[in-house]
C-alpha cells in the first residue's frame, strides 16, 4: 500500500521544526543559557548557539539527502545528551521536556535509519 503522506514530507517537515528550533536559540539565546549546566566551559550563550548550528546543518541534512544518516544519529545523540545533562536534573518539573527530545531524538534515528533513500 503507497503511503497517504510520503516520507520525504514527513522529513522535511521534521528537518523545519529544527530550523524553528534554532530561531528560538538564537533569539533567547540570553534566557536559554540560563538551562546549560554549570560544568560546560564557556559561556553558555557559546553553548546554545552551537546547539542552533547543530540543529540548522541536521535540517540542511535532512532536506537535501547529504550526510543524513550521520546527521540524524548526531542529532538523537545532542538531544540524549540535552536530557542527561540539562533535564534529568529537573526530571520532575520538566518530564515533558524529557519525553520531547526522546521522541525527537527516535524521529531523528528513524529518519537515520532510512539512509538516502
Amino acid at each position: 500500500m503507497k503511503p497517504f503522506i510520503p516520507s520525504k514530507v514527513a522529513e522535511t517537515i521534521f528537518a523545519l521544526v529544527f530550523v524553528y528550533f534554532a530561531y528560538l536559540h538564537f533569539t533567547g539565546a540570553a534566557m536559554m543559557a540560563a538551562a546549560v549546566p554549570e560544568f560546560f566551559p564557556g559561556d553558555g550563550k557559546i553553548w546554545v548557539y552551537l546547539a542552533a548550528v547543530a540543529y540548522i546543518l541536521a535540517a540542511i541534512a535532512i532536506i537535501t539527502g547529504i550526510q543524513k544518516t550521520l546527521a540524524c544519529y548526531l542529532l538523537a545523540l545532542l538531544l540524549i545528551i540535552f536530557i542527561l545533562t540539562m533535564h534529568v536534573r529537573n526530571i520532575d518539573a520538566k518530564l515533558s521536556d524529557v519525553l520531547k527530545d526522546l521522541g525527537l531524538a527516535m524521529g531523528a534515528i528513524l529518519i537515520g535509519n532510512r539512509g538516502s533513500k
